[in-house]
């Protein structure tokens, strides 16, 4: 799909792309490669998208009950007046919710668990993204990114990330 991405129109958002994938580890992948099919590959939030993108998959795999036999998660990419909105649907967590680990990146240096392949996710999200949060749909929970445009000077856009405590911005 490639090529120029289209932006929100006087109508409102536009919805570039919705896929739901099998709640398998593999499905993080899969989700990369739809999202850079999504945007141009000169795109300055196409890395940040792609990270953004694989580590809320690999969540909702790991951590709800879209990773046992039969679970899904729906990725769908919207183009705002402010950049770009992911989304990340998942079968939900019997009431666990996303969140940033609490402590600071100077507890990393301290922590001896720091090294662990866990517990850093949610905190990646929060680093690359302008704003993030999560909403209920019935039994799922969807988590979303916002991506605003780079700054003209080719600088990437960062924000404090996690603006929500709690059920958050539904659209």
């Amino acid at each position: 799909m490639g090529g120029a991405a289209v932006r929100e129109t006087a109508d409102g958002p536009v919805v570039l792309g919705v896929v739901t994938l099998p709640g398998e580890r593999r499905s993080a992948a899969r989700a990369r490669a739809f999202l850079r099919d999504l945007l141009p590959p000169d795109d300055p939030v196409l890395d940040d998208l792609l990270t953004v993108g694989s580590e809320t998959v690999g969540n909702a795999v790991a951590h709800t009950a879209s990773g046992r036999p039969g679970g899904r998660v729906t990725v769908a990419l919207t183009a705002t007046a402010r950049g770009y909105r992911l989304e990340v649907g998942d079968d939900g967590a019997d009431g666990a919710r996303p969140h940033v680990r609490p402590g600071s990146d100077d507890d990393l240096l301290e922590d001896p668990l720091a090294g662990a392949e866990n517990g850093r996710g949610m905190r990646i999200v929060a680093a690359l993204t302008s704003a993030w949060g999560y909403w209920e749909s019935g039994d799922r929970t969807v988590v979303w990114a916002e991506f605003a445009p780079a700054r003209a000077r080719g600088g990437r856009p960062r924000g404090p990330g996690l603006r929500a405590a709690g059920v958050s911005d539904p659209g």
